[in-house]
C-alpha cells in the first residue's frame, strides 16, 4: 500500500529568495535593501511603536511549500537598528514525494535588535521539511527569536505519520556559539508519543532571548496560567522557553504572554503585539 506522499500530486517547485537590510538614520530604523527572487517578499514597512522599530511582514505568496521548493531569506540589522519581522499567517509544508527546504540567515550588528516573531510552521503529514536558521550576533546586537512548530492536523484528525520534519538552529556571538540545535522526527516515530518525547502533543515551540532575568521575573514568567507544557532556563547570556501544546494557538499565546512580560526588561520597551496577529 503506498503511503500519502506517494500518491501526492506533481506540482513545479519554487525556489525564492529574500533579501533585506535595516539601518539606522538618527531617531529611526529604515529599510536599506528589499530584494527579492520568486514567490517570496516584504509587505510596506511599518512604524506601530514609533520610528525606532521597523516592523515588516514576510509573505510567501503561493501560501504553502510543496516538494521541491527552495526558500532562502537574508536579513542583515547594522548598528543601532532595530527591526521587527513576523508572518501574516502559518507557513504550511505540504506533503509531497521529495523534500523541501528554508534557510534563514540573520546577521545583527552590535548594538542593534532583531526580533524574529513568524506565526506557527504546520507540517502536514507525508511533508518533508527541513530547515536551517543561523544567526550571527555581533557585539552587545540583541535578539528575540521563536519558533512553533504543528506537526500534522488535530483539528482535521491528521497525525504525523509519514515524512520527516528536520531543522538546525545556530546562534553565534562574535563567531562563538551560542545555541547548537539539530533535530529531526520521522512520521509516526515513538518519540511522538514517548514521555521522553512529544508525549503525544503535536506542537511544541522554542523561544529564544538574549540577555538575563532576575529570579522575581523568571518566577513570574513561570507562574503564566495557560493550557501548555512549558518552562524556562537562565543560560549564560540567553533566556529559553520551551513548551509542547496540544493546538498551536495555545502556544502562540504563551509565548506572546512571555514576551510581553521579557520584552520591558530584556529590550527596553512594552511589548505592543502586531496587528497581523489579530487577523
Amino acid at each position: 500500500m503506498n503511503s500519502p506522499a506517494a500518491t501526492a500530486l506533481f506540482t513545479p517547485s519554487w525556489h525564492a529568495e529574500l533579501e533585506l537590510a535595516y539601518a539606522r538614520f538618527g531617531a529611526t530604523t529604515r529599510p536599506v535593501l528589499r530584494r527579492h527572487l520568486g514567490p517570496l517578499r516584504v509587505q510596506k514597512h511599518l512604524y506601530a511603536e514609533g520610528p525606532e522599530v521597523c516592523q515588516h511582514i514576510i509573505v510567501h505568496p503561493p501560501g504553502g511549500i510543496a516538494g521541491g521548493d527552495r526558500l532562502t531569506i537574508n536579513a542583515r540589522v547594522d548598528n543601532g537598528a532595530w527591526a521587527q519581522l513576523t508572518s501574516p499567517g502559518a507557513a504550511k509544508w505540504y506533503r509531497a514525494t521529495g523534500s523541501a527546504s528554508q534557510t534563514l540567515n540573520l546577521q545583527v550588528a552590535p548594538g542593534a535588535t532583531l526580533e524574529w516573531l513568524p506565526q506557527e510552521t504546520i507540517v502536514f503529514s507525508a511533508a518533508q521539511a527541513e530547515l536551517t536558521t543561523l544567526i550571527e550576533l555581533h557585539g552587545d546586537a540583541r535578539l528575540f527569536y521563536w519558533d512553533i512548530v504543528a506537526l500534522g492536523r488535530p483539528a482535521s484528525g491528521e497525525r504525523f505519520e509519514y515524512g520527516h520534519f528536520q531543522a538546525q538552529l545556530d546562534i553565534r556571538r562574535d563567531g562563538r556559539p551560542l545555541w547548537h540545535e539539530r533535530q529531526r522526527i520521522s512520521g509516526g516515530d515513538g518519540l511522538l508519543d514517548s514521555p521522553i518525547g512529544l508525549d503525544g502533543q503535536p506542537v511544541f515551540a522554542t523561544l529564544l532571548v538574549t540577555g538575563e532575568v532576575d529570579s522575581q521575573l523568571l518566577e513570574r514568567c513561570r507562574a503564566l496560567e495557560h493550557p501548555v507544557r512549558g518552562d524556562l532556563t537562565q543560560l549564560p547570556g540567553l533566556l529559553v522557553a520551551r513548551c509542547l501544546a496540544s493546538e498551536a494557538l495555545q502556544a502562540r499565546a504563551w509565548l506572546i504572554a512571555l514576551w510581553q512580560l521579557l520584552r520591558p526588561t530584556l529590550l527596553g520597551r512594552e511589548a505592543v503585539p502586531p496587528r497581523i496577529w489579530n487577523t
